[in-house]
């Protein structure tokens, strides 16, 4: 949390410093703290933190750097991040001036700099005693909003499959609805095998039962936003079984749904007009005598028959009825998110989810969104010419294609099949995961796409 005000007075003061502007910091500064930061060689490198000693051999102020950035307020929130990961135990207030959109950057940044992960650890590592005094200008409801929207979200992501399968992803959305007064349904069993039978197929070869997640927050005339997110809790690929180092990072496989249930939890926080409804398919894609086949052929919600060419591509099938159901309503903007392709990755390494959207405007519009607040999705076309690649000779459409190119677009393309009346629509492929240490973005669970949508959906809806 963010301290309040009345701690400034006492509070170490952090200046944030462009190498443009660093020998004007330093003219500014008493002689003995200006000769310490040359004597460290202190040349404001981006993500360098630096602290100043005081008479007394305590903390009297520190520098953080901001590199070739002509303006502190061209900040990141992941600058922000470096500072609360790397100073010192203590209270620090901001002596440099930043505009609104700035200081509300840097105040999630700070946060997010001592998220960790310590459920499992005997010993857990120490969280960042370094607190900051509540930015002039921030808007702090939202920082510790989504600070806490994205910390929930990785932790469900980093919780290992067998302390969070099908059944506690359903536990965590109910208690989601729970907190901010909404509904929840579950469908099981018989009912799914019948109102959504490709989840059904993916996930009736596990132990641990499939299920449809449904949470709706009803508010009356205001527009209709639904988020479907990808809830596969473990994927074994099923009997096109993957590779043991393919299975490594499989728990991240339900990343979709952790995104679309931090985004709803962050919507909620911060009482943004919509009737909002969330959509899991959550499931296990196990392997057993009643696993799904390749060359099945089922029949989905939507009538359309589908043709199993590789159980390994089991996402787009759960996200396909779900997809139906939501299409279905017809509502204002549709969303889902989940960690689809390799190929997306392939394409676009793990920082960059690939971004699908039924309108160019609206793909334009979210990336502008990602853009502002430092969370970046890339637009990808819905190229109509690989349509073909889905054809089969026994069903409506294959689940895969034949040929080995294009993997997220044909990916998207078979998710189209299931929107056919939602005119807005948006599909995020992601990687849910950090493959390095970062400040502020450990080795780990991500929130990707989670924050840009958040800006989006604040700028179509208010």
């Amino acid at each position: 949390m963010l301290l309040g005000s009345e701690s400034r007075s006492t509070a170490v003061p952090l200046w944030l410093v462009t190498e443009g502007q660093l020998p004007r910091l330093l003219a500014q500064l008493d002689p003995p703290a200006a000769a310490w930061l040359r004597g460290h060689a202190f040349q404001a490198e981006r993500g360098r933190v630096m602290t100043i000693p005081g008479a007394q051999g305590g903390i009297a102020a520190a520098v953080g750097g901001l590199g070739s950035l002509a303006d502190p307020s061209q900040l990141s929130l992941w600058d922000a991040a470096a500072c609360a990961e790397r100073l010192p135990a203590g209270h620090y207030a901001l002596a440099t001036g930043l505009a609104e959109g700035a200081a509300t950057q840097f105040a999630l940044g700070w946060l997010l700099g001592s998220y960790r992960f310590n459920r499992f650890r005997s010993q857990p590592k120490a969280l960042n005693a370094a607190h900051l005094v509540r930015p002039e200008r921030a808007d702090a409801a939202y920082a510790e909003a989504a600070a806490t929207a994205i910390g929930w979200s990785r932790d469900l992501i980093n919780t290992p499959a067998n302390e969070l399968g099908p059944a506690e992803l359903a536990q965590a959305a109910r208690r989601l609805a729970e907190e901010f007064g909404g509904q929840f349904l579950e469908c099981s069993g018989e009912e799914l095998r019948r109102q959504y039978p490709l989840v059904h197929a993916v996930g009736q070869g596990s132990s641990r039962p499939p299920r449809l997640i449904d949470c709706r927050w009803p508010r009356g005339g205001a527009p209709r936003l639904t988020l479907v997110g990808k809830g596969v809790c473990f994927d074994s690929g099923g009997l096109d079984l993957k590779p043991s180092a393919g299975m490594l990072l499989m728990k991240k496989d339900m990343g979709g749904a952790a995104c679309a249930l931090g985004l709803a939890r962050l919507l909620l926080s911060m009482k943004v007009p919509v009737q909002l409804r969330v959509l899991i398919p959550a499931v296990e894609n196990s392997v057993g005598g009643s696993a799904y086949r390749p060359g099945d052929v089922w029949v989905s919600r939507k009538g359309l028959t589908v043709e199993i060419g590789n159980t390994d591509a089991e996402g787009r099938l759960v996200l396909a009825d779900a997809l139906a159901d939501a299409d279905s309503e017809r509502p204002d903007l549709l969303i889902d998110l989940a960690t689809l392709t390799g190929a997306a990755r392939t394409a676009l390494g793990p920082d960059l989810p690939a971004l699908f959207a039924s309108r160019a405007a609206l793909a334009a519009e979210a990336q502008e969104a990602g853009d502002s607040v430092a969370d970046p999705l890339w637009p990808m076309p819905l190229w109509s010419g690989y349509d073909e690649e889905l054809s089969s000779k026994v069903a409506d459409l294959n689940n895969v294609s034949t040929g080995a190119f294009a993997g997220a677009i044909i990916a998207a393309l078979f998710l189209k099949r299931f929107v056919t009346t939602t005119p807005d629509w948006l599909h995020v492929d992601l990687y849910a995961w950090n493959p390095k240490d970062r400040p502020g973005r450990p080795q780990g669970a991500d929130t990707q796409g989670l924050r840009a949508l958040y800006a989006l959906i604040r700028r179509k809806f208010g």
